[in-house]
Parts: C-alpha cells; sequence; structure tokens
C-alpha cells in the first residue's frame, strides 16, 4: 500500500539521520573541534574579564558621539562573544590550511552562529527602531543558516539571475540588497565622522559659531556624497550609467524641490553672511526666540517656554530679520508708565532712574534714562530705558522687576498712578441707590 511505504521511507530517512549522528559524535575530529571551541571560550571569557578589570568603559566612553558612545557600550557588553568569534575564526582559517575542509565544519557552525549573535547585539545595542532590530536580526540567522547548510552560494546565485536592464544598468536582487547593506552602513559611518568633526569643531575656539556650522555641513555633504560614490563602485555599477536617473533627478530639482533648493541656498547664505549665528537673540514675524540650531533646511528658534520655531532658512533671506545681538549683547529695554498730575515729573525721572540702576541685570555701561512723553487724559506718561547685557535670560521678567520696584517706590513717595474717575451728575431730583449702583457696574 502507498502509505506504508510512505511511512517506511520515513522511518528509514530518521533511521539514516540517527545513523549519521551517531557516526559524527563517534568521530574523533567532532570532539577534537569541541575541545577546541571550548578553549576558544575559555580564553575568550578569561582575556574580556581581564579587559573589563583595566578599562573603566563610563569614563572613557565620555565625550564620544551617542551612536559611537553606544557601539563601543555594545561591544564592550559582548566583547567574549567577539574575542570568541575571532578565536574560532583564526582557528577555522588555520585547520583549513592544514587539513580537510570537513574535519573543521563544527568550527564552522560555530563561527556563523556567534558572529550572527554578535551582530544582532551590537544592532540593539545601536538601533532603538525594535522593528529594525528584528529585521537585521532574522537576515543574520538567515545568512549564518544558508552558511551552515551550504546554501549561500547557490541562494547567491539565483537572486543575480534574475535581473533587468534599465539604461545599461543591470539591476538583480543581489545588487539590490547588496547596495542596500553597503550604503546604509556607508552612510551611518558618514554620519558618525561627521558627529566626531562637528564635535571637534565646537570644542575649537579660533572659529565662529557660523564658521563651525558652515564647516560642519559642508563636510557632512561631502561624506554623504563621498559614502555612495564609494559604494556604487564598489558594487560594480558604472556612474555613468546612472546618467538617466540624474537627468530625471534635475528635472526634479528644477519643478519638485524648489523650495527644498531655496533653503539650501539660503542657509549656505546665512552662514557665509553670519548675518544670523547660532546663539543670536532673534525676532522673525511673530516670532521671538534665541537660535539654537542652523541645519540645512532651516533654523531652530527655542521660544524660552518649551516651544521651538522651525523656521525655513529662504524666509531669514527674504524677510525682515530682527538680530538683538547682531553687533553686541547690549539689549535696550522700555518701561513706560504714567502718575498724575500732583507728581513733579523731575523727581518722578530721577526716581524711576534710581530704582533702575538698583535692579538685577541692568547693565551700568549705559545709564538709565527717563523722559517726560505725553500729558495724557487721566495723567503725564513716561518712558524709562535701560540696558541689559543678556537678553537670552529674558526681557519680560526684567521689566517686571523695574515696574514691581517702580509701584513700591510711589507708594512711599505718594505718587499716585492715574485711573480713570467717571462722575455722574442727576438732574432733576435724586435717584434710587440701586439704580445709581447699576449705572456704576454698566460704565465699569
Amino acid at each position: 500500500m502507498p502509505e506504508l511505504a510512505d511511512l517506511k521511507e520515513a522511518i528509514d530517512a530518521t533511521l539514516n539521520a540517527f545513523r549519521n549522528i551517531g557516526a559524527e559524535l563517534t568521530w574523533g575530529w567532532f570532539w577534537y573541534q569541541i575541545g577546541l571551541l571550548l578553549a576558544a571560550a575559555g580564553i575568550a571569557r578569561i582575556i574580556a574579564s581581564i579587559i573589563r578589570a583595566r578599562v573603566d568603559m563610563t569614563s572613557s566612553a565620555m565625550g564620544m558621539p551617542g551612536a559611537v558612545r553606544r557601539f563601543v557600550r555594545a561591544l564592550f557588553g559582548s566583547l567574549s562573544v567577539a574575542l570568541f568569534v575571532l578565536l574560532a575564526g583564526a582557528t577555522r582559517t588555520a585547520m583549513l590550511m592544514m587539513t580537510w575542509p570537513s574535519r573543521s565544519y563544527v568550527l564552522a557552525i560555530a563561527t556563523s552562529l556567534a558572529t550572527a549573535w554578535l551582530v544582532i547585539r551590537l544592532v540593539q545595542g545601536i538601533v532603538r527602531d525594535q522593528l529594525l532590530v528584528r529585521v537585521i536580526g532574522v537576515a543574520a540567522f538567515l545568512v549564518a543558516a544558508l552558511s551552515i547548510l551550504g546554501l549561500l552560494d547557490q541562494v547567491t546565485a539565483a537572486l543575480d539571475s534574475i535581473a533587468i536592464t534599465v539604461g545599461g544598468l543591470r539591476l538583480t536582487p543581489l545588487l539590490v540588497l547588496k547596495v542596500a547593506v553597503l550604503l546604509s552602513l556607508a552612510i551611518w559611518l558618514a554620519s558618525l565622522i561627521s558627529k566626531f568633526i562637528d564635535t571637534w569643531l565646537t570644542r575649537s575656539g579660533d572659529l565662529t559659531p557660523s564658521a563651525q556650522v558652515l564647516i560642519s555641513k559642508l563636510a557632512s555633504i561631502a561624506l554623504i556624497v563621498l559614502a555612495v560614490v564609494i559604494v556604487l563602485s564598489s558594487v560594480g555599477i558604472d556612474l555613468s550609467a546612472l546618467t538617466i536617473f540624474g537627468g530625471a533627478i534635475g528635472v526634479g530639482l528644477g519643478f519638485g524641490l524648489q523650495k527644498i533648493v531655496a533653503n539650501f541656498i539660503s542657509g549656505i547664505i546665512l552662514l557665509v553672511d553670519k548675518s544670523v549665528k547660532p546663539g543670536d537673540l532673534v525676532t522673525i514675524g511673530d516670532n521671538f526666540g534665541r537660535v539654537s540650531t542652523m541645519n540645512v533646511r532651516y533654523i531652530t528658534v527655542a521660544a524660552g517656554d518649551g516651544r521651538e520655531f522651525l523656521i525655513p532658512n529662504e524666509d531669514l533671506v527674504t524677510q525682515k530679520v530682527v538680530n538683538w545681538t547682531y553687533r553686541d549683547r547690549n539689549t535696550l529695554v522700555e518701561v513706560k508708565f504714567g502718575t498724575n498730575y500732583d507728581a513733579d515729573p523731575k523727581v518722578v525721572c530721577a526716581l524711576a532712574c534710581e530704582i533702575a540702576a538698583k535692579t538685577p541685570r541692568v547693565t551700568d555701561v549705559h545709564k538709565p534714562a527717563c523722559v517726560l512723553t505725553e500729558f495724557a487724559e487721566y495723567g503725564m506718561r513716561y518712558s524709562l530705558t535701560f540696558w541689559i547685557t543678556d537678553p537670552e535670560a529674558g526681557m519680560g521678567n526684567v521689566r517686571s522687576d523695574v515696574m514691581m520696584a517702580l509701584w513700591d517706590a510711589f507708594k512711599k513717595a505718594d505718587i499716585r498712578v492715574p485711573y480713570p474717575v467717571r462722575d455722574i451728575r442727576v438732574r432733576g431730583g435724586a435717584l434710587p441707590v440701586e439704580t445709581i449702583a447699576d449705572i456704576a457696574d454698566e460704565h465699569d
């Protein structure tokens, strides 16, 4: 019967597999490789313990960019696995040079699995996206499994056999995978180098903030372009074959990416002419705050209350911008107030200047000044001006401090602040008290 024949074949296959496993376990080279793996694991653990005891990774990683610091910490945490991969790989290479490949097959399996595990641990330490970590982990174990089964070359050939030709360029799934992996790695390395350059420029006191940002952005762009060129050349792509894509990109830049290009050029202009620098206090339209960062497409203006305005670079070139700290940090602050007509204007101005001079944060580089500006309907109006040197700390708070000090000083000097008073005259008789109260409420 067919069912019994299939069952017999399954039983025979299972018994054959057990015989192969038994033969493998009784083979001397199998236990020899197991001993080498155990020795490599022990040596790797001992060396890792010695390195951890002598190296303080917390202090050593200080000052590094965030991605580099996370990578170093992940590598330090998986140091024994990394050393095991190096020792097992070196042992496997040495055995391939001295004896048959079949006598080091277990070493190859262990090295492949340990390498996949190391890659996953390092990716988990660097990348915060859990989905990306899972994708990379599955890819690493898939490559390791194919290598163990001896199917990696066959799968690679199959992926390379499917191809389409576009403008003289042969596109295959294998080429796309290579470009994706190598380009991601190259751009990541370029960003790390860019962060190192940015950190070095920040610590350099010889460059202005605008020059630091300009050099950092140009270096970042140059590194990314270099990474793309190196990756495309390394996978065998002729750059001249990309002319059709270059033409399409040029058309896109001409029509769909006008604003992006305009913001990019405007950002370069701002960094060169130094009209706006990181740390400047600016007013752009209705937005007021301190310039915290300058990017390729926009600048970030911190309002001081937790908000951050992202303003395109083009707006800074085409619109009116008030830079409170363009040449120096001295900033004029104005306080407007009024008194009744019983007060002596000379006494009021002298008292206001004295109060402003005693207020913290008011600089003595320029003396406070107070002038009488108007004889208004309800009293006299004044304008008190003074200077501060730290506008980034806020101007509303120092203005409030001066006004509260003026209020206390006016109370002591019996100087009254005017307020509107209405007189109600009734002709032809008296009104009830309730009616008078209603009229007063309406006027209030």
